[in-house]
């Protein structure tokens, strides 16, 4: 089976974006350019760990190489427009990787598509399979790779940040999201003071 490399470098638009409501959201990164659009899905954690990271490798990058960064988001907010529709996911993401590219000064981020090693359980003794060479384990999986500048950067931190923080508040005891319906605290042990 082939895989599918779906690049934007750069794209129009390169956002982090949510169907649902808050407690039952999906999570996508959507490219979009050329006349192509692109969604995968991925889980909240991923979106806001690859903001965190992308701000380390900034600052990283900032002190090593000199790269005059933006401190924060344009003064207009950035894009708040939802996602663009239709949102038909390319496939669910399970490696991100991040790269700056020096000669560019550009951020390189790629969404690797979950593998078939990562969704299936291997029955048998491991020597069965001491004969045969290890696959590469990324060379046939999908991916969206987007090439962005720091200031694109920077805003797509911003906007990423915000659509983690839009969902259920957490509750101030426990740091679980409360539902709407009603929270059991495991710090009260379930009995309300």
């Amino acid at each position: 089976m082939t895989h599918q490399v779906h690049a934007f470098e750069p794209p129009e638009r390169f956002v982090a974006g949510t169907v649902g409501p808050p407690g039952e959201r999906t999570f996508f990164l959507q490219a979009r350019g050329g006349g192509r659009l692109v969604s995968v899905s991925l889980e909240k954690v991923q979106v806001s760990l690859l903001a965190e990271k992308l701000e380390e490798l900034l600052a990283e990058e900032q002190r090593r190489f000199g790269v005059q960064l933006p401190e924060a988001a344009p003064p207009t907010g950035g894009d708040n427009e939802p996602l663009d529709t239709p949102v038909d996911e390319e496939f669910r993401v399970g490696t991100l990787g991040l790269a700056f590219d020096v000669d560019t000064a550009t951020v390189v981020i790629e969404a690797i598509a979950v593998g078939e090693a990562e969704v299936e359980v291997e029955l048998g003794d491991a020597d069965d399979d001491a004969d045969e060479e290890p696959d590469e384990p990324d060379d046939h999986l999908d991916r969206l790779r987007v090439r962005l500048t720091p200031e694109a950067t920077r805003e797509f931190i911003e906007r990423a940040k915000r659509v983690v923080n839009a969902g259920r508040p957490p509750c101030p005891l426990c740091g679980q999201p409360l539902d709407p319906a009603g929270h059991l605290c495991p710090r009260n042990n379930g009995y309300h003071r």
